[in-house]
């Protein structure tokens, strides 16, 4: 009653390291996926930052610059103080626009 070893199939055994090294190439597939979508977020991130440092920097210029035409256009005439007081109101609400916290809700996260 001697058992015999089971032959080992050379196309059986082939079959079962495909499988295994597909299964690895699948995993590695996923992970190398993942870094890369992690990534692409840490750049978008950085994207946004820099557009939002952009935007305020280019609405303080032309504030400023609008401020400064305008002082400068009236020539020797005496400014109004009233007129003084709606511009520097107008240049300090784009200033605030510009510069202030962006909350949650606005940024869509």
């Amino acid at each position: 009653m001697s058992k015999k070893p089971p032959q080992l199939n050379p196309l059986v055994s082939r079959k079962e390291v495909l499988v295994v090294e597909s299964e690895r190439n699948r995993a590695q597939m996923i992970a190398d996926v993942d870094a890369l979508s992690a990534d692409i977020h840490a750049l978008a991130d950085r994207a946004k930052s820099f557009d939002a440092i952009a935007s305020s920097a280019a609405v303080l210029v032309s504030g400023l610059s609008a401020f400064q035409r305008a002082k400068f256009t009236d020539g020797d005439a005496k400014p109004s103080w009233l007129r003084s007081i709606v511009k520097g109101a107008g240049l300090v609400s784009n200033l605030w626009l510009a510069l202030r916290p962006k909350s949650r809700h606005q940024n869509g996260t």
